[in-house]
């Protein structure tokens, strides 16, 4: 058997020793974590809380792959007896994915309605574009310069026309709607609407901050006159440290983050599964938007002085993307927008709330106006706006008992 095959050669070094040892725990652990790339219950499977809790972490190394991740272990091989090498052939069998062997997001969509697939991956294609853009261009509030000091277009107007340009050559989109021009464009496709925010805080950019796009799909040729439960997908683009998407797909369940390989590696370029949210647990991590409404909206003062009296941490970046995607990472928490009389809801239905609640809700958590989900409300013009929470049940119920809606 393999595990025999491994003892025999550690017990006898003329058969190759130590390195034959992490020669065949290798070769095990590459044969043993290929995903079937039409299978996406495979993927769905890995993504489970009950086998693992976040699916794949990326290596800071990946391209060295599971080699080297396993030689601290073998490398006190000397005190390990036949019973623990078994444990440890085990284990590189049962590893979960890693970089180099997770779904691509082409890999992912396999089992999707077709122009679905097409109108997400429309969007994927436009927010690797996007990311790049932002990594190369220098911007301030008004603009960005290339390396030659030559002003271009203002990096929000520049990741509309990326997307809107995808969304056109996908074939699969009716109509799109952005939240830099809040009209419904017909995009001469059949199948699927798209409403998006092309850069969600965008007037943070200048300092480097993380910032992200947000896009929402639904059926058909019309973007008014829907609800959010009607959408058949939504994404959060992250653009930090690391470019990824967090996509929620009608008929699989969770939420799920693609990382964008800027590697140099074979996989260089692809959008693969780095983690699954199943569950977003209560915990002491809150995000508190639109500050000013608590000047003349008691509710919301009294919630921020709980959070305070209960030491909660604050983690607030001013971008409503990054703080509520660590909603999702950390497993807890809470972002809020409220309003109140004097300082309006700020967020629009159908480019924010609705996607991001749409995602929240499949990873686990809930979302609320202040009295029920966000994903009930009608959208009866692109403009319409709304005050939000977003995160774990206990806190989404306790923004809603404090703030709900008397004070609007």
């Amino acid at each position: 058997t393999p595990a025999s095959r491994v003892r025999n050669s550690y017990k006898n070094p003329s058969s190759g020793g130590f390195n034959a040892v992490l020669a065949t725990v290798g070769v095990l652990a590459v044969a043993s974590s290929s995903f079937a790339s039409a299978d996406i219950g495979a993927a769905v499977r890995y993504a489970q809380p009950a086998t693992v809790a976040r699916v794949g972490r990326v290596s800071a190394m990946p391209q060295m792959g599971f080699m080297r991740q396993a030689r601290p272990a073998f490398n006190q091989a000397p005190k390990v007896n036949a019973g623990r090498m078994n444990m440890a052939v085990n284990s590189a069998l049962e590893a979960p994915p890693t970089v180099d062997n997770s779904p691509s997001i082409e890999e992912f969509l396999s089992g999707t309605e077709p122009r679905l697939s097409k109108a997400v991956m429309a969007m994927f294609n436009a927010c690797k574009e996007i990311g790049y853009k932002i990594r190369t261009a220098s911007c301030d509030k008004q603009a960005c310069f290339n390396a030659f000091g030559d002003e271009q277009l203002a990096i929000d107007v520049l990741a509309d026309n990326v997307i809107f340009e995808n969304l056109r050559a996908s074939g699969a989109v009716a109509t799109a709607s952005s939240e830099e021009e809040p009209t419904e464009v017909n995009m001469g496709g059949t199948g699927y609407s798209v409403a998006f925010d092309p850069l969600d805080g965008s007037s943070i950019i200048d300092t480097n901050f993380a910032v992200g796009t947000i896009f929402g799909i639904w059926p058909g040729a019309r973007l008014t006159g829907v609800k959010g439960t009607e959408q058949k997908a939504a994404g959060l683009g992250v653009y930090g440290p690391r470019t990824t998407i967090t996509l929620a797909v009608d008929g699989i369940p969770g939420a799920h983050e693609f990382l964008l390989i800027d590697d140099m590696s074979s996989r260089h370029g692809q959008w693969v599964l780095s983690q699954s949210f199943h569950t977003i647990g209560e915990g002491k991590l809150f995000a508190p938007g639109n500050l000013r409404a608590t000047l003349d909206n008691p509710g919301y003062a009294d919630l921020f002085k709980y959070w305070y009296d209960n030491q909660y941490q604050l983690r607030y970046t001013g971008g409503m993307v990054p703080d509520v995607n660590q909603i999702m990472v950390k497993g807890k928490g809470i972002f809020v927008n409220a309003a109140s009389k004097n300082a309006k809801a700020k967020l629009r239905l159908l480019y924010e709330a609705h996607p991001t609640g749409y995602i929240i809700e499949k990873a686990g958590g809930r979302s609320s106006d202040g009295e029920q989900s966000v994903l009930n409300l009608m959208v009866q013009a692109t403009e319409d706006r709304t005050q939000v929470a977003y995160g774990s049940a206990g806190e989404v119920s306790r923004f809603e008992q404090f703030v709900g809606r008397r004070f609007i």
